[in-house]
């Protein structure tokens, strides 16, 4: 995939931007495509974490499609738990795809961007906690499910990172991979926004950028444990259509 030309980018960097949690259904439409139009002059891709939708419905992928298909640079998303509400997942996400919109799951993209090759990795993830205060595969058997879905989730997520072949890599989920963008969150529900485990596999990587959603009072700003650069994008907190950070081109900083 490439993106469309623009002369006045700053050179030897990706421009990533990002949104999640916009809960598109027909009543809201129109409010995200105004900042959209002109997007290829401020990013180079734009990623989308998870919660596109209220509930998940095929009415609503077809009115996401609406607001942020056809874009000048390429849309890549994860689905969120909204998306996963009426069991029509799948539907959602060939809608989706049928509409331009590449969605991962466990799976992985590179984009040339000018020259540099982004590499993108995603998954919704899942909770169960974060060090010290986590759930674990012991017990009942519903407990053990629980956590091994995020176990299974969070290395399948590892290996798509670590197969891209690409300059820059970043990270895309829901659920988030670390505590310090869940600032702001009651703690009692940190385990039911994302997961230590999500946060060892983008560590054992280490993408330049990590970028998630789903914690609407969290903070927008976050490190894992090994220090890869976190972004909660969810809309309640970017409070904006999106936010864009800069990657600098192989071994260069996130801004």
């Amino acid at each position: 995939m490439s993106t469309t030309d623009n002369t006045d980018r700053p050179p030897n960097c990706v421009r990533v931007a990002a949104v999640g949690d916009v809960h598109i259904d027909e009543n809201v439409l129109g409010r995200f495509r105004p900042a959209l139009q002109r997007i290829g002059d401020k990013a180079d891709v734009l990623l989308l974490a998870g919660d596109l939708t209220r509930h998940g419905t095929g009415d609503e992928a077809r009115s996401v499609v609406t607001e942020f298909g056809g874009l000048s640079v390429p849309v890549v998303a994860v689905l969120g738990n909204h998306d996963y509400h009426s069991d029509a997942q799948d539907e959602v996400t060939k809608i989706l795809e049928d509409g331009g919109i590449t969605v991962l799951e466990r799976t992985g993209v590179v984009i040339d961007c000018f020259g540099i090759r982004l590499g993108i990795a995603g998954a919704k993830g899942f909770g169960g906690g974060f060090a010290g205060r986590c759930g674990s595969e012991f017990g009942e058997p519903e407990m053990k499910a629980f956590i091994r879905h995020t176990r299974v989730i969070s290395e399948e997520l590892g290996a798509a990172l670590n197969g891209l072949d690409c300059d820059v890599r970043v990270a895309l989920t829901h659920y988030s991979p670390t505590p310090e963008t869940l600032l702001g969150e009651p703690l009692e529900i940190y385990p039911f926004l994302g997961s230590y485990l999500l946060g060892e596999v983008v560590d054992a990587v280490c993408p330049e950028l990590a970028v998630h959603g789903h914690a609407h009072a969290g903070t927008e700003r976050g490190v894992t444990p090994g220090g890869v650069h976190v972004r909660n994008v969810a809309h309640p907190v970017i409070k904006q259509a999106y936010s864009v950070y800069q990657i600098s081109g192989p071994d260069g900083a996130t801004a």
